[in-house]
């Protein structure tokens, strides 16, 4: 795996740029944190369709659902929580009751947000958007994911979540690239891990490891959380002896309980095992030290799927 020129907010700040050039329906909304979540790129290719809303995301909210009914396609920027928990009724009541054409840039999502602290980790947003109906909830794994996922979105007609992380991180393998569906990154037979986000480059280094060991592992990866392949993950996990979920993410909620709800409908159902943040705050530390306290670093992860296997890592 090799490590990136852009982070995802970069790639979707160039994304946009560029349908900004495409598309002269594209405006774009921010919340006062356009040189954090790289909006200001749009900001300086196309000040007359960017709109600096200051730190009022209910604002925000209403303002890009306004702008739609024009015809326009309104991207709001903003950190994640500030988009899934201040901005949530309004979310809930101007966009997705009225299935309205508007779409969520959501930066600086999961642990990985540095020395920010609690009140700026967002850990839960992936059960609020999931949970919310008419919402496309996209969470890709690198910058390549990030920019057909931006493309998609802003060419399909409805809301979208899209959930991005702060900084650059490990490619994962070239492959087919869609929404709704699940990629297989590693094969074997030994158990899957099924993961989503920028945690899936972290959960294939840890197979990896476990692979060294005699541990082979097989990798799902889950970029689309809403619509999600029902089908096709039973089928992926229905001829393992059991299934580890990981993800940048509080346990309630999110892919992990997602995860076990439909294998639980299966043929056979099977133990899902959940890794992920255990009903906590995080601390305000390096994203090297976070990741490594909250077990979801990749060595961290490998010692810990290999206890749940049986084996010694």
């Amino acid at each position: 795996m090799t490590t990136p020129t852009t982070s995802m907010r970069g790639t979707w700040g160039a994304t946009l740029v560029a349908l900004g050039d495409e598309d002269p329906r594209t405006v774009v909304l921010d919340g006062d944190l356009a040189t954090s979540t790289k909006a200001d790129a749009f900001a300086q290719a196309h000040p007359e369709r960017f709109l600096q809303m200051g730190i009022a995301e209910q604002n925000l909210v209403g303002v890009a659902v306004g702008l739609a009914t024009t015809g326009l396609v309104p991207w709001l920027s903003s950190f994640g929580v500030f988009i899934s928990h201040r901005a949530v009724d309004p979310i809930r009541m101007l966009v997705a009751q009225t299935d309205a054409n508007v779409k969520i840039a959501a930066a600086y999502t999961g642990v990985c947000f540095g020395m920010a602290g609690k009140s700026h980790h967002d850990h839960a947003d992936l059960a609020v958007m999931r949970a919310m109906p008419r919402m496309t909830v996209l969470a890709p794994g690198d910058a390549t994911e990030c920019e057909v996922f931006t493309r998609w979105a802003h060419e399909h007609e409805g809301p979208v979540y899209l959930r991005l992380a702060r900084d650059a991180g490990p490619d994962l393998p070239p492959g087919e690239v869609a929404v709704g569906t699940l990629r297989v990154l590693r094969d074997g037979p030994d158990g899957a891990l099924v993961s989503t986000g920028a945690q899936t480059a972290r959960t294939l280094e840890a197979a990896e490891r476990l692979a060294a060991d005699g541990l082979d592992l097989r990798v799902v990866h889950a970029p689309t959380i809403k619509p999600f392949d029902d089908r096709r993950l039973i089928e992926l996990c229905a001829d393992q002896p059991f299934v580890v979920t990981v993800e940048e993410h509080s346990t309630y909620g999110g892919l992990g309980g997602m995860v076990a709800e439909i294998t639980s409908a299966g043929p056979r159902p099977l133990p899902v095992h959940r890794i992920a943040l255990e009903d906590t705050w995080v601390e305000t530390g390096s994203n090297d030290y976070l990741l490594e306290k909250y077990g979801l670093s990749a060595r961290a992860l490998a010692a810990r799927v290999a206890r749940l296997a049986g084996v010694s890592e």
